[in-house]
C-alpha cells in the first residue's frame, strides 16, 4: 500500500510508520519534524500544516491510505480538501472524548456525541472533544464511504509523552517512601497499548474497514493495576489511600497536569474508562495482556529517568507533604 501519514514523528504516528514500513508498505510522512525525524524507511515531505492548502503542494499522486491524527479542525479540513479525493481509504484518529456522556459504563459507538466545535472557534485543550467531533464530521463529508473514525481511548506504552499511564510504575520504582493513591480501587482503568493501536489502524486500512469504532484496551480495576505496578517496581513501602474530596481540597488534580494523580477521574466520569471495545475486537483489534504493557512501560520509564520532570503526577515534595498531613490526622 502507498500510505501517507500526516505526522509520523511523535508517539502514535511514529509507531504507525514503524509498523507500516515493517509490513512492507511504501510510507510517506508529511511533517515539520520540529521535534524529531520520522522513523527510518519512510519518505519525508517537510511541510507546516498551519499554512493550509499550501502545505500539500508537494503531495503527488494517488494514495491507498491517508492517516491523520489532527486535533485542530482547521488543518484537518485543509488536508481533507487537498487529499480526500486522491485517497482510497482515510483514517482519522479520533478520541472517545467525542462522546457527550462519560457517566455510563459499557457505552458503545452509538452513544451521543458532543456538538462539533463551531467554525471559527479556536481549538483548545478545553474543547478537545468538540474539536475531534468537528473533524469527524468533516471527514465523513469529504471521505464519505471510505473513512475509518478510530476513536481511541487513553494510549499508553513505551514512548508516551503524556506521562499518565507511566506515572504509577515510575513512582513505585523511584523510591520506597509512602505513596499517595486515590481511594478508587474498584474503579475501571482502560488503556490501549500504542503498539496495538497502530497495528489496528494498519489492519483496518489494509482491509478497508470503515465507520466509527472504539479502539480501547480491556478494563482493569485501578487497585489491581496499582498492585501490579508495585510488584513490577519492587515497591514494598506504605501505600496511603486518600479520598477524592480531600485530594481536591489539597489542590491535587485528576487525570493529568502538575500535581495530579493520573487515572483518577472526577465524579460523573464512571464510564470514561469503561466503554465497549467489542466492535473493534470483533473487527480484528488485538489487545496484548495489560501486564505486558505495564512491564514495557516501566522499562521505558527507567530508560528515560525516574527523576525526570513529568507532565503528570505528584512531585515528590508534594506527595511527602500530603502524606504528613494524612498521618497527622490519624
Amino acid at each position: 500500500m502507498r500510505i501517507l501519514v500526516l505526522g509520523g514523528t511523535a508517539f502514535l504516528s511514529a509507531e504507525i510508520v514503524r509498523q507500516a514500513v515493517a509490513r512492507g508498505h511504501e510510507v510517506t510522512c508529511l511533517a515539520r519534524g520540529s521535534a524529531a525525524d520520522p522513523p527510518g524507511g519512510a519518505a519525508w515531505l517537510k511541510a507546516d500544516r498551519s499554512l493550509g492548502a499550501e502545505a500539500y503542494d508537494g503531495v503527488e499522486g494517488e494514495w491507498d491510505e491517508v492517516i491523520d491524527v489532527a486535533r485542530d479542525p482547521v488543518p484537518a479540513s485543509a488536508a481533507l480538501d487537498a487529499l480526500a479525493g486522491r485517497a482510497a481509504h482515510w483514517t482519522f484518529v479520533s478520541s472517545c472524548s467525542v462522546y457527550a456522556d462519560a457517566a455510563v459504563p459499557g457505552a458503545a459507538e452509538d452513544a451521543a456525541l458532543l456538538p462539533a466545535l463551531a467554525q471559527g472557534t479556536p481549538s483548545t485543550p478545553e474543547n478537545y472533544g468538540e474539536s475531534k467531533a468537528a473533524i469527524e464530521a468533516a471527514t465523513l463529508t469529504a471521505a464519505s464511504g471510505k473513512a475509518h473514525l478510530c476513536r481511541a481511548g487513553l494510549i499508553g506504552g513505551p514512548g508516551d509523552g503524556s506521562d499518565r499511564y507511566g506515572y504509577w510504575p515510575a513512582r513505585f520504582a523511584r523510591d520506597n517512601s509512602p505513596a499517595i493513591v486515590p481511594d478508587i480501587a474498584d474503579h475501571a482503568t482502560q488503556v490501549i497499548d500504542v503498539r496495538d493501536l497502530a497495528a489496528w489502524i494498519l489492519l483496518a486500512a489494509e482491509q478497508g474497514i470503515t465507520g466509527a469504532l472504539n479502539a480501547l484496551g480491556d478494563q482493569v480495576p485501578f487497585g489491581e493495576y496499582i498492585s501490579a505496578s508495585r510488584q513490577a517496581a519492587g515497591h514494598d513501602g506504605d501505600v496511603v489511600p486518600a479520598a477524592g474530596d480531600w485530594l481536591a481540597d489539597q489542590g491535587v488534580s485528576c487525570w493529568a497536569g502538575p500535581d495530579s494523580l493520573p487515572l483518577w477521574l472526577p465524579p460523573g466520569h464512571e464510564g470514561f474508562m469503561a466503554r465497549s471495545n467489542k466492535a473493534a475486537v470483533d473487527g480484528g483489534l488485538r489487545i496484548r495482556p495489560w501486564q505486558e504493557t505495564l512491564a514495557d512501560t516501566l522499562a521505558d520509564e527507567r530508560r528515560r529517568g525516574l527523576d525526570r520532570p513529568r507532565k503528570a503526577g505528584l512531585a515528590p515534595e508534594t506527595e511527602a507533604r500530603l502524606v504528613g498531613i494524612l498521618r497527622n490526622r490519624v
